[in-house]
């Protein structure tokens, strides 16, 4: 290994670390944060890694490669090399700006296509395996529409919705990212074979997971987080009370991303997700210019210019939430929205303050969301914007009868 190019021992150094059995990624960013790059940790003594993120991160960075750890760069050098694909580490400055935001972001991502994309505005459209025709139907016409808007459509590349909102982004000059549970080399599932092919020509392709990872149920909700990451905003478009969308959505929320969901009848099993998501404050959303509106993404920039430049991030903090207006009230914030500084500290100070308000006003008694709205004096908008904050981040529960109380930890 000592006669490799420096790039090439580099990438073995970021690589040792991605494999490293039981070495978490928040872990691993404290460590990087004290020392620097990946082959400044395999120098430092056990005592000193554990003194900054503990001794099981200690032990995992200096275990000695396993025996198969060879094989396993050279198969990352040769898949490096096929036209299309990139490695792109922590410390790369093509390394999604977004994903900087995450306290545990990969310390390597397998991108397959137009990195480009990963830089973009972006928003996330999520649903049922099992979706309805009119399901599939909306997911694609989002798709679509926010594409043509130059927005990229991020999904996870399952059936149902997510092979609805790829094929949608791919109609527009937006286009779409799919994000993967299995490592870039394989396609879960099988059916979408094609489509796959399809996004890494047009779009893009992103995994953490090794090479030859397969299809495991535990890696899908990590996957997830991920997808939320990404994007401004995830709009949901079908799931079931139990739903892996929900989980992405949570995990939105807890970015300080803003969820979206569409509504549906009273009587269909993929309705009541969207619906109890919209009953605590999700914003319901029937047109895509409803998503660009609240996201401040402006369809025409040509027409909307000035507009836009209060709105938008700029590109080179793509992703990240921003206040329907400059200089708006936090009181009249929208679900979960902020500042544009705020999403690169660890906190959201508006929605921070918003919701310990709320919770100093829950009391420890059941409450209604009349009684809350007089306590506070919020208005609607940011009322229950910070009752679905809380109720994700499991700091609150709904009662039967509509009321609220708060979650008792142990």
């Amino acid at each position: 290994m000592e006669t490799l190019p420096a790039t090439r021992n580099e990438l073995a150094a970021w690589l040792r670390l991605s494999l490293a059995p039981g070495l978490k990624p928040e872990a691993l960013r404290l460590l990087l944060g004290a020392f620097g790059l990946p082959q400044a940790l395999f120098a430092q003594s056990p005592e000193t890694l554990a003194a900054v993120a503990g001794e099981a991160a200690a032990r995992a960075v200096l275990a000695p490669p396993g025996p198969t750890f060879d094989g396993q760069f050279d198969a990352v050098l040769a898949w490096r090399e096929q036209p299309g694909n990139q490695i792109v580490t922590l410390d790369d400055p093509a390394y999604p700006p977004a994903l900087l935001t995450m306290p545990d972001p990969p310390p390597l991502l397998y991108i397959k296509g137009r990195l480009d994309l990963l830089h973009t505005r972006a928003v996330a459209l999520v649903g049922s395996r099992s979706a309805t025709p009119q399901g599939i139907e909306d997911a694609r016409r989002f798709a679509r529409e926010l594409s043509a808007a130059g927005v990229t459509v991020v999904s996870g590349l399952a059936l149902g919705i997510d092979g609805a909102a790829h094929r949608g982004g791919l109609e527009g000059v937006g286009g779409t990212v799919a994000v993967i549970g299995t490592g870039a080399d394989l396609v879960y599932p099988a059916a979408h074979h094609a489509l796959a092919r399809q996004i890494g020509a047009q779009g893009a392709i992103l995994s953490e997971w090794p090479l030859g990872t397969p299809a495991r149920a535990a890696n899908f909700p990590q996957r997830n987080r991920l997808i939320a990451g990404l994007v401004s905003g995830v709009v949901i478009v079908e799931a079931a009370m139990r739903s892996g969308s929900l989980i992405t959505a949570r995990l939105a929320n807890e970015m300080g991303r803003d969820v979206f969901a569409l509504p549906g009848s009273i009587y269909a099993p993929l309705s009541r997700g969207c619906h109890r998501m919209i009953k605590q404050g999700a914003r319901l959303v029937e047109t895509p210019d409803e998503v660009l509106e609240e996201l401040g993404f402006a369809r025409r920039p040509a027409r909307n210019a000035g507009r836009a430049a209060k709105r938008t991030v700029p590109l080179e903090h793509p992703g990240l939430r921003v206040a329907s207006e400059a200089n708006a009230s936090q009181a009249t914030s929208t679900a979960f929205a902020d500042s544009p500084t705020s999403e690169l500290a660890p906190q959201q100070p508006a929605l921070c303050a918003d919701a310990q308000r709320l919770l100093v006003a829950l009391g420890h008694s059941p409450t209604t969301l009349e009684i809350l709205a007089a306590r506070t004096e919020m208005e609607d908008a940011a009322l229950h914007a910070a009752l679905l904050r809380l109720e994700l981040a499991g700091e609150v529960t709904l009662l039967p009868g509509g009321r609220f109380m708060r979650a008792h930890h142990e």
